[in-house]
């Protein structure tokens, strides 16, 4: 009797499952989407050993530039046409890839990161998330004294290049631990906002207990409100008991207001929980919903810099990264901390926020149903 029912019960799961074509798609295109983009996005030959800030600055820059250009090629004309056969190649690869420092371009372990705000790269160098920062504009780099990739990012440019003017700044470098905590605290947070507001209402839906609230009293707009108040209120009780206890361990670089961390985990496990709730507008199909949310959760995961910086990755990979509130929640966070931002700098991104909160909570609670439409 135990294998008959426990068959039955398998058979009956087994083929739930085959006949919920949405899910049964998700299980199996999900991973592939996944693989493929790793493959695309991140799988490269390169071994960069040396990463360099390079400025990339207005047209003033440009004009000083070309007058020292001109007055340096009368000085070294000789020099210049030994080596003008060895730099036309570098030039033509550095141009085509927007690299603005042919002397480096040659070299295959050095990776050349543009930046348009100068203050800004200079704090990644003293952070030693940077080995050098040249302007070449102005025909000058910077290097930080206290980092031996520094020195030697400077010794290479030297022995290529004797034009650039040297400046030396001085910082502590910015630990590992210290740049992915806020990447581990709001992972954290989104996948606490997305599963346990989604599913939930999902689940609530499936076992009828939405279709019995629905004869009582409590509005919609009630239910969905309490849904995500409570959901905030544990995100942040628990982000910042986490946060407490691994700074009494670590001792984390912390430049800005508490108080701005705590408004800015508000302001995003509110964007998230209702995210979770447009997801979970309809759908009364767990497997459906999960794969939903995961389809929304992983690549926000990959692509919002929980793990890693994406400064060096493609123009088009940093623009689809600015879709997911993670990566104006990240931003703003790792600004407070690290840089010392204030309201004014984070502005934009509570901005940001505060609208796709808005959009998803009119768009879900347009498209919320008590009972569901049978997914």
């Amino acid at each position: 009797m135990f294998w008959k029912r426990f068959f039955g019960v398998l058979t009956a799961r087994n083929l739930e499952f085959w006949r919920d074509k949405e899910s049964l798609s998700w299980n199996l295109l999900f991973p592939l989407v996944l693989v493929v983009a790793f493959a695309f996005l991140f799988d490269s030959d390169d071994r960069t050993l040396v990463t360099v800030g390079v400025i990339q600055e207005a047209q003033l820059s440009q004009e000083i530039s070309q007058r020292e250009q001109t007055e340096q090629r009368e000085q070294t004309e000789q020099r210049e046409q030994t080596e003008q056969r060895e730099q036309t190649e570098a030039v033509a690869s550095a141009n085509s890839q927007e690299i603005f420092v042919p002397e480096l371009a040659s070299l295959d372990f050095v990776e050349q990161v543009i930046y348009e705000d100068r203050e800004q790269a200079l704090r990644r160098l003293q952070q030693h998330q940077l080995d050098l920062v040249i302007a070449p504009g102005e025909q000058r780099y910077w290097l930080n004294e206290s980092s031996p990739g520094s020195a030697l990012a400077a010794e290479l440019l030297s022995a290529r290049s004797d034009n650039y003017a040297q400046e030396i700044l001085s910082g502590q470098a910015l630990r590992y631990v210290d740049w992915v905590l806020p990447g581990i605290l709001a992972m954290n947070l989104m996948f606490s906002c997305l599963y346990g507001v989604g599913y939930v209402i999902v689940r609530y839906r499936k076992n009828s207990v939405l279709k019995r609230l629905q004869a009582t009293p409590l509005s919609a707009f009630e239910f969905l409100l309490a849904q995500v108040v409570s959901r905030v209120w544990l995100v942040l009780a628990t982000l910042i008991i986490v946060y407490l206890i691994c700074n009494a361990i670590f001792s984390f670089v912390m430049e800005g207001s508490y108080l701005l961390l705590i408004l800015l985990a508000f302001v995003g496990s509110v964007c998230v929980s209702a995210l979770g709730l447009l997801i979970a507008a309809r759908t009364r199909s767990e497997e459906l919903s999960r794969g939903l949310l995961d389809f929304i959760a992983w690549p926000m995961l990959l692509l919002s810099g929980v793990w890693f910086s994406l400064d060096s990755s493609p123009e088009w990979v940093q623009q689809l990264a600015q879709i997911f509130p993670l990566t104006h929640l990240l931003d703003a966070a790792r600004a407070v901390m690290f840089d010392g931002a204030g309201l004014a700098e984070i502005f934009p991104q509570i901005v940001v926020l505060i609208g796709m909160t808005l959009l998803f909570l009119l768009v879900g609670a347009r498209l919320f149903r008590w009972v569901g439409d049978g997914r």
